[in-house]
C-alpha cells in the first residue's frame, strides 16, 4: 500500500521515476507538496515474507491461527506469501523504480527470538541486517514497526497479551532490536494498530488469537499500551537516537442520522476506537465514558501505569482506510446504502483523512 510520511529528508522525488511509474499527472501532484515531503510503500513480516519454518524461526499466533480450520475464508496463510526472505533483493529494486524514498516494514518477533524470550536468533537477525543495508545502498529509508501482530506462539501459551509479563519481554526485544539496527532506522514504531490486536483478536475472534471476551480484549489493549510506554522508557534509557512513536488505526466517526441514540453511538464509538488511546497516549487517562460503558470489563490498571504510558512522543502514525457510521440499531452497511465501496466494501471517503 503507498503511504506518504513527512520526515526529516530532504530528497526530492525523482520526477522521471515518478512520470514513469504514476504518470505524468503524478509529477505536477508531487509538486504541490513539500520537499521534505516523503513518499513511500509499507508491509508487515508476515504478510510478505514467507519463510515461516527456516532459519529459525519460531511460531507466531498467526501461524497457529491460519491452521485452525475455518479461520481463513479462503484457507491462506504467510508460510509463502511473497516470499520477501528469498526475494528481498529483487523487492528492494521494484521499490527503487517505483522512485519512492522511504520503506515501512515489521520485525518478526519470532524469527528473531522464536520463544519471545530466552536466546536471540542471530539467522534471523542477519536477514533484517542485509535488508537495512540493502535499502539505504538504494537511498530508501528504513522505518521500522516492532509488533505488527505476530506474537510469539510459545508467549501466547503462557497468556499472551494477557499475562502482564508479555509487557516486559516485549520491551527487551524492542532494546535489542534497536541496539542493533537503531542508528540505521529513520523511526521505530512500537505497536502497529493495538486496537485491531486488542478487539479484532480477543473480542471479535476473527483475527490472530481467535478469543471472543470483551474483558479480555481491554485487558489487551491496556497492555498493550503500557508495552509501548515501557519499551519507548528502555529505549531513550538506552540512547536510542531513531524518532519514536507508535501507529494507530484511526476514522472519524458519524452518526448515521441525527436521531439522539445515534449521536450517542457515535460518541461511545469514538470513545472505543479513537480516544481509548490517544487519551491514554497524550493525556494519561482512559476516558470516563468508556469505562462506564465497560463496567467489570474495565481492564485493571496499576498504579503508575498510565503515567508510563504517556511517554513523548516523536510521531503517532496514522492508518487511515475509511470513516465509521455510527447506528445504534446494528451495523451500518455503506453498500446497501448506494454509497461508493472499495473491493473490500469500505466507504470511499478521503475526507476522512483530514477529518
Amino acid at each position: 500500500s503507498m503511504i506518504a510520511m513527512n520526515a526529516d529528508m530532504r530528497t526530492k522525488p525523482d520526477e522521471h521515476a515518478i512520470a514513469k511509474a504514476f504518470g505524468a499527472g503524478a509529477v505536477a501532484l508531487a509538486a504541490r507538496f513539500p520537499r521534505d515531503f516523503v513518499w513511500g510503500v509499507a508491509t508487515s513480516a508476515y504478510q510478505i515474507e514467507g519463510a515461516a519454518h527456516e532459519d529459525g524461526r519460531g511460531d507466531s499466533i498467526w501461524d497457529e491461527f491460519c491452521r485452525r480450520p475455518g479461520a481463513i475464508r479462503d484457507g491462506s496463510s504467510g508460510e509463502h506469501a511473497c516470499d520477501h526472505y528469498h526475494r528481498s533483493g529483487e523487492d528492494i529494486a521494484l521499490m527503487a523504480d517505483l522512485g519512492v524514498t522511504a520503506y515501512r516494514f515489521s520485525i518478526a518477533w519470532p524469527r528473531v527470538r522464536p520463544l519471545g524470550e530466552g536466546d536471540w536468533n542471530e539467522q534471523g537477525f542477519d536477514f533484517y541486517d542485509r535488508l537495512l543495508d540493502r535499502l539505504l545502498e538504494r537511498g530508501i529509508a528504513p522505518y521500522l514497526t516492532l509488533y505488527h501482530w505476530d506474537l510469539p506462539q510459545a508467549l501466547q501459551e503462557g497468556g499472551g497479551w494477557l499475562n502482564r509479563g508479555t509487557v516486559d519481554r516485549f520491551a527487551e526485544y524492542a532494546v535489542e532490536v534497536a541496539r542493533r539496527f537503531g542508528s540505521r532506522a529513520a523511526s521505530i514504531a512500537t505497536h502497529n494498530e493495538p486496537w485491531v490486536v486488542a478487539i479484532l483478536g480477543h473480542e471479535a475472534g476473527i483475527f490472530a488469537p481467535g478469543l471472543k471476551s470483551r474483558r479480555s480484549a481491554m485487558q489487551v489493549a491496556h497492555h498493550l499500551l503500557l508495552s509501548h510506554g515501557v519499551a519507548l522508557q528502555a529505549l531513550r534509557a538506552q540512547g536510542c537516537t531513531a524518532p519514536l512513536g507508535i501507529t494507530l488505526n484511526q476514522a472519524p466517526i458519524h452518526p448515521a442520522t441525527a436521531s439522539p441514540a445515534d449521536l450517542a453511538r457515535a460518541r461511545l464509538d469514538d470513545g472505543l476506537t479513537i480516544r481509548w488511546y490517544m487519551d491514554a497516549l497524550l493525556r494519561g487517562r482512559y476516558p470516563e465514558d468508556v469505562l462506564a460503558f465497560l463496567g467489570e470489563d474495565a481492564p485493571q490498571v496499576t498504579q503508575g501505569d498510565l503515567e508510563t504510558i504517556r511517554q513523548p512522543l516523536d510521531f503517532i502514525g496514522i492508518n487511515y482506510y475509511t470513516r465509521q457510521l455510527a447506528t445504534a440499531n446494528g451495523p451500518y452497511n455503506p453498500k446497501e446504502r448506494g454509497l461508493p465501496v472499495t473491493d473490500m466494501d469500505w466507504e470511499i471517503y478521503p475526507m476522512g483523512i483530514a477529518e
